[in-house]
C-alpha cells in the first residue's frame, strides 16, 4: 500500500496490444499498475486496426484498479496525462462518437498517397528528411478522402488517438504538439501548420478537422471532468497534462533529457530517438523534429516496423510450448546455445515492411542459410540478431547524418530479454543502459503529468528526479568482427531482393 501522504500522478500508457495505467511517486517508484489487452484487426495484409472504445474501456478498469491496489485516495493523485501510439488515425464528429475503426500507427495501406506527398517536394519535408511515410496523418486521411468519403465528409475531427483519449477524460479538444510535429508535418521554425502542404495534395479541408489547439508534453490541456472522472474514479478538476507519442514519453522515461543520448523503446515495434542540438538534415530516418519534446532541441527518430512482434509471431506459431514454463524463457535458453552469427543465418526484420532507414512499406521480411542442421535456436537467435542489426543500420545512417550515441536508453519488454539485449550491445558495439523502472513510457507520461501539475517546472527537471539509471551492458569486443560481416550480409541482401518482395506484396492486396 502507497504511503499515504502521497502526491501521486499517473501514467496512461496506450500501447499496440494493449493499455497500460500506472500510479507513480514523485520519486519515480511504480506504486501499482494494470493492464488491459486491445485487440488489433487486420483486415487486409498490411492494414491494422482498433477499436479506440476498446482503449476508453481499458481506462475504465485500469484507473480504479491501480488506486483499489496501492490503497490511494483519488484526492491524492494530483495529475494525470497519456501517450499513445501514433500516428493512430481516428475519425469522429465533434462530441468524439466514431466513425470507424481508428487506423493504427503499423497500418501501411496508405502507400500510394505517401508517395504522393514526397512527389511535392514541399519545403515542409525538410523537417522529415524529405519522404513521407505511409504511417502519417496525412496520407492516411487521403487514404480516407479517397476511398471511404462518407466517413472524411461527416468527420468533424479527424485526430490522433491521444488526441482522443485526451477528449474523453477532458471534453477538450487539443493536438500534441509532439504528435502532430512527428507524424502530421506540423514545423514551428515553418510556421506550424504545413498549409501549402496541404494545398499541393487537395487536403486543405483537412486543416479544419484538426484540433486547433496545440500543446507541448507536460502543458495543461484541461481538467478531468465530471464524467470522466466518475467512470475512472478519479476527482473532478485533477489537472491533465498534454502527451504525446508512447515512444517520446519513454524518452522522458529513461532520462533522455540530454543531447547525445538516445533512447532504444523496445516493443512490439523498436523505436529509437536521438535527442541532439542541431537538427541534421541528411540522415534517412525521420526528423530532425525541432522542439518535439524539449524546447530548442531535435529529435532524429529511426524505426523498425516489427520486432518484438516478430518474436512473438514466433513464439506463437512454431515454438513448442512446456508445461508449468514461459516460453520465451525456452525460447532465450535455446538461442544462448547457438554461436554468435546463428550458424550462417541471416534474418531481415521486414515482417511489416521497413521504416527506416530503407522506408519501404512493401518490403518484406527474409531469412536464408537454413540447413538441417538448424533448429528453433538458431531461428530465434536469428530473430534477435537480425532485429538487432537492423538497430544498427539505423544507427549507422544517422552517425553519417553527423549524430553520434553516446549511449543507447534501452526500455520495453524486450529489455526483458538477457541474450537480446546483449546481442543489441555486441551488433552496435555501444553501452546499453537500463533503468530501474521497466514502465518507461507510463513513466515519461508520469512525468509529464508531474510537470502539469505543477510539481516540476518542466520534464528534464522531473526526469533527473524520477528516472535512476541501474545496469550498463558494456558491449563484447571479441563479437565485433563477427557483426561487422553480419552487418554487411544484412544490407547487401535487400537490393537483391527488393524487386521479388515488391512482386509478393502486390499480389497480397
Amino acid at each position: 500500500m502507497a504511503d499515504q501522504g502521497g502526491p501521486y500522478v499517473i501514467g496512461i500508457d496506450c500501447g499496440t496490444q494493449s493499455l497500460r495505467a500506472v500510479l507513480f511517486s514523485l520519486q519515480g517508484d511504480a506504486l501499482a499498475a494494470h493492464t488491459q489487452a486491445c485487440p488489433i484487426t487486420y483486415p487486409q495484409v498490411g492494414w491494422a486496426e482498433q477499436n479506440p472504445e476498446h482503449w476508453w474501456q481499458a481506462v475504465r478498469v485500469a484507473v480504479p484498479a491501480i488506486l483499489k491496489q496501492a490503497g490511494v485516495h483519488p484526492k491524492q493523485v494530483k495529475g494525470v496525462s497519456v501517450d499513445g501510439t501514433s500516428c493512430t488515425v481516428v475519425a469522429c464528429d465533434r462530441g468524439g462518437a466514431l466513425l470507424r475503426p481508428a487506423l493504427l500507427w503499423m497500418d501501411q495501406r496508405a502507400h500510394e498517397e505517401a508517395n504522393e506527398v514526397t512527389a511535392t517536394n514541399a519545403p515542409v519535408l525538410k523537417y522529415v528528411s524529405g519522404v513521407e511515410s505511409p504511417e502519417w496523418m496525412i496520407p492516411k486521411a487521403m487514404w480516407l478522402k479517397r476511398n471511404q468519403p462518407e466517413v472524411y465528409d461527416n468527420a468533424d475531427v479527424i485526430c490522433d488517438g491521444t488526441d482522443w483519449l485526451m477528449y474523453r477524460l477532458t471534453g477538450e479538444w487539443a493536438a500534441s504538439l509532439n504528435c502532430a510535429t512527428c507524424k502530421w508535418n506540423y514545423a514551428l521554425p515553418a510556421g506550424g501548420w504545413p498549409d501549402e502542404l496541404l494545398a499541393q495534395v487537395d487536403m486543405t479541408d483537412l486543416k479544419d478537422k484538426w484540433p486547433q489547439e496545440v500543446l507541448p508534453m507536460g502543458q495543461v490541456a484541461g481538467k478531468l471532468s465530471f464524467r470522466a472522472a466518475e467512470e475512472i474514479g478519479l476527482a473532478p478538476d485533477t489537472p491533465v497534462a498534454q502527451g504525446g507519442i508512447d515512444a517520446y514519453a519513454a524518452m522522458f522515461g529513461v532520462g533522455v533529457v540530454k543531447p547525445g543520448r538516445m533512447a532504444l523503446v523496445m516493443g512490439s515495434s523498436t523505436c529509437h530517438m536521438a535527442l541532439c542540438k542541431e537538427g541534421y538534415f541528411d540522415s534517412h530516418v525521420w526528423g530532425p523534429y525541432p522542439d518535439a519534446v524539449l524546447p530548442g532541441t531535435w529529435v532524429l527518430e529511426g524505426g523498425q516496423t516489427a520486432t518484438g512482434s516478430i518474436v512473438k509471431w514466433f513464439a506463437d506459431n512454431f515454438a513448442k510450448p512446456e508445461k508449468g514454463r514461459n516460453q520465451y524463457d525456452r525460447l532465450d535458453e535455446q538461442a544462448a546455445a547457438v554461436p554468435p552469427g546463428a550458424e550462417g543465418l541471416v534474418l531481415l526484420d521486414y515482417w511489416q515492411g521497413n521504416r527506416t532507414p530503407l522506408r519501404d512499406p512493401l518490403a518484406r521480411g527474409a531469412l536464408y542459410g537454413l540447413s538441417l542442421r538448424h533448429g528453433a535456436g538458431h531461428i530465434m537467435r536469428a530473430i534477435y540478431e537480425g532485429t538487432a542489426l537492423g538497430t544498427r543500420h539505423i544507427l549507422e545512417d544517422i552517425a553519417q547524418a553527423g549524430f553520434c550515441a553516446e549511449g543507447i536508453y534501452a526500455c520495453g519488454g524486450g529489455t526483458r530479454s538477457e541474450i537480446w539485449m546483449q546481442i543489441h550491445a555486441d551488433a552496435c558495439q555501444v553501452p546499453i543502459y537500463l533503468t530501474g523502472q521497466s514502465e518507461a513510457a507510463a513513466l515519461g507520461t508520469a512525468i509529464c503529468a508531474a510537470v502539469g501539475a505543477g510539481l516540476f517546472s518542466d520534464p528534464a527537471e522531473a526526469a533527473e528526479q524520477m528516472v535512476q539509471v541501474t545496469r550498463e551492458i558494456e558491449p563484447d569486443t571479441d563479437n565485433a568482427d563477427i557483426y561487422d560481416r553480419m552487418f554487411d550480409r544484412y544490407v547487401a541482401t535487400y537490393p537483391q531482393l527488393k524487386e521479388l518482395m515488391h512482386e509478393v506484396a502486390a499480389e497480397q492486396k
